[in-house]
């Protein structure tokens, strides 16, 4: 029985109680009362944050049947509360919590009666951190949020505001049960091959009085296991007979078995049953020595998978704000710009179960943090029970997801401690105890835990190594910051290529059409106060400014110099990726930062917080393909590659194209080539010498199948483009679903955003028209083409013609 209805709340200690929503917290309670404006809008962030400094109260009031009552088991279960709270029920105190990462429960059978009122009492973080502060014997790294086990980010984040909630935040319901019921199943998989997959059940029961019980299992509707049992503890083995497999969803089918199991009474009368969606997959984490150092890869049924991805955070700074449709689109939208993985990052929160459904779903797999982030965490009893705890309850919550392939943590404490400055100042005993206390949560503490409780990989710490160690190149996993933080060229990410990338990024404005929601359509001023607001990093305006100078054009116009930056960060990590993927199998993964945003920002994102796509994520879906047409210039010469994702060897003609910006061709190559599934190869080098005096006005263009690529010889700003007229012609598709759009330009059209003034989308944006090619969108839209409206284009063309 939810327990979702009737609440209200009210500052503590005060009566004037106002309408709640639960799941929910403080802040859009506020906000839905009319108290607060929104806090998302302009710079109203500051003068909201009394409100995590005021402790809260919220309370219902619920009537229970008597059949219910009847019940002999009735617990009352909080999935997540944040964070700390006294749990009063009809006025006696039940529970007294202090961690948003855990499930609590309470029996609450006694204390029950025909009208119940139910009252949580919040406690602001910030008083109780103080507390532990001062009785820790050591100041530790980074600020007092350490402390407290919720979501990190809240405490603010170089791309997200500060806004420390409070509340009821996940389902909150009464469970009524009798003789037995599931405490917890773990379907787990001891076997597999093409023949046979061997499984076994692991139930832990509630069954208080002992009673004999009997265990059916079906797989896809069909009866693999019967058992007559008692006790607290089952184990139910059973088999699939030629097992299809589960893939990540570029390499083959994600297929999921639906494995039901109920439990029974003497009476055959079902008690309780669970469904499990369940793929069969092995997964390993290989790190061995080699020549280079040491790997680090994913193995799926035998195979080593390039990972192509992105970071994940949090999809909103208030979690209830998020909706099953957000996860739907996004996670969709990732799936179709060809990844294949995404990391839920350490200082987010353990996601909904929803999520991780559906990347089971759509077989993308997860890298998955623990919720420790950039700081070192306290050592003593009490933190560690807690911590553990929340580690229990997560690895068995999550466990049966297929998408899951890695249990990281904590994101960049290790490197912190080793290259951020933190140990300085310290003694030698001081820097021993916090290191020995780190030791002891990342080394002991979670890895036991997830050896104990799930058949998944677990890695201490990402990255293995800071940028500061050489090493972080040639072992373990790698944050590549010297771009952006450091000011680095771009180019560097093609000579400096670990053998995991797992976060690398760069900033962009969000799209036109969220800064026009934030700042209506006439009036756009980046430097007002309201807009700075939504630039988190305290150099992120500048560092955009000092690599678009660098690389492109710098417009005046506010809007074009949104789309620029858009482009630089395109090109930027879209180099990158390439450059990785060309590694290949020394470089065995590509995960930038960041896929998504909490709230409207300037920020690392691909997709902004209302789900647009920038330049970004376009330029993500093409290297992120299956088959990679990619280039590298060595001097006089240009190396083409074909980096092949599939497992499959491909055949086919190359096809090599020198042209100038007008379409006429210097030189031409085809030749029928092979490649290697699972490669990385070069396939033709042509030495372009006798051209170089135009390398301002030429480009090369390979396509193999239905893959190709463009190579140009000089950065945007410094190509001789022309302004040329874009020729359209538009045709509906048979099925009704949209239309299909033909583009084509006399002259090299660079970086061509598309708009119209119509709901629906592109299925591509931010591209090259090439002279003479046409080039084709799909326009998805259930709507008619609005009457007289005509395609708007942008281009680097107008832009570069202004300088």
């Amino acid at each position: 029985m939810d327990l979702h209805s009737n609440w209200k709340f009210t500052e503590s200690k005060k009566s004037d109680w106002k309408s709640a929503s639960v799941p929910g917290n403080i802040h859009t309670d506020l906000f839905d009362n009319q108290i607060i404006p929104h806090p998302f809008e302009g710079d109203n962030e500051k003068d909201l944050q009394w409100i995590s400094e005021k402790n809260w109260t919220y309370q219902t009031e619920f009537e229970l049947t008597k059949e219910q009552l009847n019940n002999e088991n009735i617990d009352l279960v909080f999935e997540g509360l944040d964070t700390y709270a006294k749990i009063y029920l009809n006025n006696q105190l039940i529970l007294d919590t202090q961690n948003a990462f855990r499930t609590y429960k309470s029996d609450v059978k006694k204390r029950l009666k025909k009208k119940n009122t139910l009252r949580i009492e919040f406690t602001n973080p910030n008083s109780i951190e103080e507390i532990k502060a001062q009785k820790n014997p050591y100041k530790l790294p980074e600020g007092n949020r350490i402390f407290t086990r919720k979501a990190q980010f809240q405490y603010g984040w170089d791309w997200g505001p500060k806004y420390n909630t409070m509340g009821i935040w996940r389902n909150v319901y009464l469970e009524f049960w009798n003789d037995a019921r599931y405490d917890n199943v773990f379907l787990k998989q001891l076997d597999l091959t093409e023949e046979k997959a061997n499984l076994e059940v692991e139930i832990e029961l509630i069954n208080p009085k002992n009673n004999l019980h009997s265990i059916h299992i079906y797989v896809n509707n069909e009866v693999v296991y019967f058992g007559r049992t008692s006790g607290n503890k089952i184990i139910a083995p059973f088999e699939i007979k030629n097992p299809k497999l589960w893939w990540p969803h570029n390499l083959g089918q994600p297929y999921l078995y639906d494995i039901k199991i109920e439990l029974r009474d003497s009476q055959g009368f079902i008690l309780d049953e669970q469904v499990i969606r369940k793929g069969l997959r092995t997964i390993e984490l290989v790190t061995e020595k080699d020549e280079i150092g040491e790997s680090f890869y994913f193995n799926v049924n035998g195979v080593p998978v390039y990972m192509k991805g992105a970071n994940y955070i949090p999809q909103n700074s208030f979690q209830n704000w998020v909706t099953q449709d957000h996860y739907d689109k996004l996670l969709n939208d990732a799936k179709a710009a060809n990844m294949n993985m995404l990391r839920v990052w350490g200082g987010g929160i353990y996601e909904d179960n929803y999520f991780y459904e559906k990347c089971d779903e759509l077989g993308i797999l997860v890298w998955q943090d623990f919720m420790f982030a950039c700081a070192m965490y306290p050592g003593d009893e009490e933190f560690i029970e807690n911590v553990q705890q929340e580690a229990i309850d997560n690895v068995k919550r999550l466990r049966n997801h297929t998408s899951i392939a890695l249990w990281c943590g904590n994101n960049e404490s290790n490197e912190g401690w080793h290259r951020w400055g933190w140990q300085d100042g310290r003694s030698d005993k001081e820097k021993q105890d916090i290191w020995r206390d780190y030791q002891k949560l990342f080394n002991e503490i979670l890895p036991n835990t997830v050896k104990e409780y799930t058949q998944t990989p677990y890695w201490e710490s990402s990255p293995k190594f800071g940028r500061g160690d050489a090493r972080y190149v040639s072992e373990g996993d790698a944050h590549d910051w010297w771009i952006w933080h450091d000011g680095h060229p771009f180019e560097n990410l093609e000579t400096k290529r670990p053998r995991f990338m797992s976060e690398f990024g760069f900033q962009g404005f969000p799209s036109t059409e969220l800064i026009h929601e934030m700042f209506g359509k006439d009036s756009i001023d980046f430097s007002s106060s309201k807009f700075k607001n939504h630039q988190k990093h305290r150099s992120g305006f500048e560092t955009i400014q000092t690599y678009m100078e660098r690389y492109f054009p710098v417009p005046n116009d506010p809007l074009d110099y949104a789309y620029v930056s858009q482009l630089v960060q395109a090109y930027g990590i879209g180099k990158g990726i390439e450059a990785q993927r060309r590694n290949k199998p020394n470089t065995m993964g590509s995960l930038y930062w960041q896929l998504n945003d909490v709230w409207p920002a300037v920020s690392w994102s691909s997709i902004d917080c209302k789900g647009n796509w920038k330049a970004m994520h376009y330029q993500a879906k093409e290297s992120f393909n299956e088959i990679l047409v990619s280039f590298e210039r060595k001097v006089n010469l240009v190396d083409v590659f074909i980096v092949n994702d599939s497992l499959s060897k491909q055949f086919g003609k190359l096809k090599i194209t020198l042209a100038d910006f007008d379409g006429n061709i210097l030189d031409q190559i085809e030749k029928e080539i092979e490649v290697d599934g699972n490669s990385s190869t070069i396939v033709h080098t042509l030495d372009i010498s006798d051209h170089l005096n135009r390398k301002d006005e030429i480009y090369l263009h390979s396509e193999f199948k239905s893959y190709e690529n463009v190579f140009y010889f000089v950065s945007p700003k410094e190509m001789k483009l022309k302004e040329s007229p874009i020729k359209t012609s538009l045709f509906d598709t048979a099925d009704g679903s949209g239309y299909i759009i033909y583009l084509s330009s006399n002259s090299l059209q660079k970086f061509v955003e598309v708009k119209l003034n119509a709901e629906g989308k592109f299925s591509s944006n931010y591209f090259d028209i090439l002279p003479h090619k046409s080039y084709f969108l799909f326009f998805r839209s259930k709507e008619l083409w609005p009457n007289g409206e005509k395609l708007i284009f942008k281009t680097l063309n107008s832009l570069n013609s202004q300088k």
